[in-house]
């Protein structure tokens, strides 16, 4: 089967970020819906990894976040869909489609050359207090996606 890529820097992008999801829907495709609200970290003091549901539920969020914040750069002033908590795993790799194709619909606002931004006040300020260039912010939400993949990887092997 031959592979597509998309064009340019952003297809790059675009092209790691789908790939880590589908590796994240991989790993998570064996998961019984009625092990996701099992509590799997108790003493954790991150609401957001006590159980595969919390850890699914905080990507999507972030994805759609980080999304969201590219988007408003453009002048938009959308905020990113509420935090939910679904009882299916396919609720979640719904989302997490959904996470993709908002993001490239997002990004066909850009050309390559704007992905990067030397200037401090364009930038995008994070919840968590950094400051990204749009590149820097996808970059970010690969690896995001990564670290939990891996976190629930771990989970599994209990």
């Amino acid at each position: 089967m031959t592979q597509s890529y998309r064009k340019g820097a952003i297809g790059a992008l675009l092209d790691e970020y789908e790939r880590a999801v589908s590796d994240l829907k991989r790993v998570i495709s064996a998961i019984p819906d009625d092990a996701l609200t099992i509590i799997t970290d108790p003493h954790t003091t991150d609401d957001n990894c006590r159980s595969v549901q919390t850890i699914l539920s905080h990507i999507v969020h972030s994805g759609y976040g980080y999304a969201t914040s590219i988007h408003n750069l453009k002048g938009h002033n959308k905020a990113r869909p509420d935090r939910v908590f679904h009882l299916t795993m396919k609720e979640y790799m719904d989302d997490l489609t959904g996470v993709i194709s908002f993001t490239e619909d997002v990004l066909k606002e850009f050309k390559d050359e704007e992905l990067e931004q030397l200037d401090n006040a364009l930038k995008i300020n994070t919840g968590w207090g950094q400051q990204y260039d749009v590149e820097q912010l996808m970059e970010h939400a690969i690896v995001h996606i990564l670290r939990h993949r891996r976190q629930i990887e771990r989970i599994k092997l209990r």
